[in-house]
């Protein structure tokens, strides 16, 4: 290491060490790598993460990517493990302990209850000579790299590497399920994630919400329906099909003799529509691309389902 001058040289090598760590892991991937996805993938019941101190930060992040990417998973703190939580792992479950020397004690009645139920252990520490290496069914062993800290003993570059492995766990196992952003809205139902992958049909207005008139109704009624529903705009609906739509434009461009007219002497034909399987965020781009406050929503027929406005997509944290 260099001897730096600022907290940006201090930066830059700590980045630089944990980077080349990183490589090295990537190159020389454990041997037991798909082997222990493989026992992950097939295991009836859950993956059990656990590690002491620093590590069980890591083991609890693990657990829970692996749980919001479709593998049941759950962290276990090993030493409540010793006062009764070991009741949380069963015989259907896998483990996966965390140890950068593999001889953290806290984990010892983990690695016998393993043992006891053969439940598959997957080991992730840098000594592949450890004991618990050594009770491991697959070792997944971390690269003897340097810790990025300037006294060369606070987990850095060990963890950072424990927590990329962890995440390439993660991420095989959740392709090998065919675990799709579906799946993943499922487990993200809040917040901007969830937003995201929220399609129109979660939140359209649909049924007796919707403003409908026929092509034939009087303007007097269709204004009637059209302010009561309180969208801004009324669906004209022929045979069950959508056939036009009247917005506040329409009314304006025919303000002249408007109140002898019919619906349909009135409306927009071939209105801008959108369906119920189409992200939230790609209805509301094509309703910004229009300059449009509603959007009408039909099935693969041209039947009228639903409808959005401007304002449900503030309220689902899309726009």
């Amino acid at each position: 290491m260099t001897s730096p001058t600022s907290p940006t040289d201090i930066a830059r090598d700590v980045l630089d060490i944990e980077r080349d760590a990183l490589t090295r892991m990537r190159d020389e991937l454990p041997a037991a790598f798909d082997a222990a996805v493989e026992s992950l993938l097939t295991v009836p019941g859950r993956v059990i993460v656990s590690g002491m101190g620093k590590s069980g930060h890591i083991a609890a992040k693990i657990a829970a990517t692996m749980a919001s990417t479709g593998t049941p998973a759950q962290y276990v703190h090993p030493g409540e493990a010793s006062h009764g939580d070991l009741g949380m792992i069963t015989s259907q479950d896998a483990v996966i302990l965390i140890s950068n020397s593999g001889e953290t004690r806290e984990l010892a009645d983990i690695i016998a209850h393993t043992s006891r139920f053969a439940i598959p252990l997957v080991a992730i520490t840098k000594k592949s000579d450890s004991t618990l290496a050594r009770q491991a069914n697959h070792l997944l062993p971390l690269p003897d790299a340097p810790e990025a800290c300037a006294i060369g003993m606070a987990p850095t570059t060990s963890t950072t590497c424990t927590l990329a492995l962890g995440d390439a766990l993660a991420v095989a196992l959740m392709r090998l399920r065919g675990f799709e952003k579906e799946n993943y809205l499922a487990f993200h139902p809040g917040g901007t994630l969830g937003a995201k992958l929220l399609k129109v049909s979660a939140i359209m207005h649909k049924g007796d919400e919707l403003p409908v008139v026929a092509p034939e109704t009087a303007m007097s009624d269709t204004l009637v329906e059209m302010s009561q529903k309180g969208f801004g705009v009324v669906a004209l609906v022929t045979g069950g099909h959508l056939s036009g739509i009247i917005t506040d434009g329409d009314l304006r461009r025919n303000m002249d003799g408007l109140m002898s007219r019919t619906a349909g002497e009135v409306a927009t034909n071939n209105p801008l529509v959108t369906q119920p399987d189409v992200l939230l965020t790609e209805a509301l781009g094509l309703m910004n691309a229009n300059k449009r406050t509603a959007l009408l929503v039909v099935d693969d027929e041209h039947r009228l389902v639903g409808l959005i406005h401007i304002h449900d997509t503030l309220r689902a944290g899309v726009a």
